[in-house]
């Protein structure tokens, strides 16, 4: 549809924009579409808050990357995923002296190996800029980045 834009259909993506723009709900209903179509490329929507409450409790974010406890012998069990609103003011909080941050890096570092060993997709939404993707995450995990069609939503909020 866009082919100037060169994206490719085997890759992720990565949604930004504004707040109120739409990213999380297009993607709840993306999923929602293709678990009732069947599609394999299904996925499940996780909330930063969501994943720092899980790893607060648990102290590890195994279910959102390989998901061993649901392995059958020594075969991790990942699934697709979507991350919605990486770039929230809650990275900036510690667990136990441990940088939220960090857990959004060994997030993005886990799912990228999981994409690259298994193609289980993780697609990501984001009020954060390209520039300040670049400056959140440095060079080593923004080049992970190019798995991602950018796609950018515009406009004003669309909150009521």
């Amino acid at each position: 549809m866009f082919p100037e834009e060169n994206y490719k259909v085997h890759k992720n993506l990565l949604l930004v924009g504004e707040p109120g723009t739409g990213k999380t709900m297009l993607m709840q209903i993306f999923a929602d579409y293709l678990k009732l179509t069947c599609n394999p490329n299904a996925f499940e929507n996780l909330s930063v808050t969501q994943m720092m409450n899980y790893y607060k409790i648990h102290g590890h974010i195994d279910l959102y990357t390989y998901n061993e406890n649901q392995s059958k012998g020594f075969k991790p069990n990942p699934f697709n995923i979507c991350l919605n609103d990486i770039g929230l003011e809650t990275e900036n909080q510690k667990s136990y002296g441990t940088s939220l941050d960090s857990v959004i890096d060994e997030f993005l570092y886990a799912r990228y190996e999981i994409f690259q060993q298994y193609g289980k997709k993780y697609h990501i939404t984001s009020n954060l800029g390209i520039a300040e993707f670049k400056k959140r995450f440095g060079p080593r995990l923004v080049d992970r980045f190019k798995t991602f069609n950018v796609l950018p939503l515009c406009g004003e909020s669309r909150r009521i």
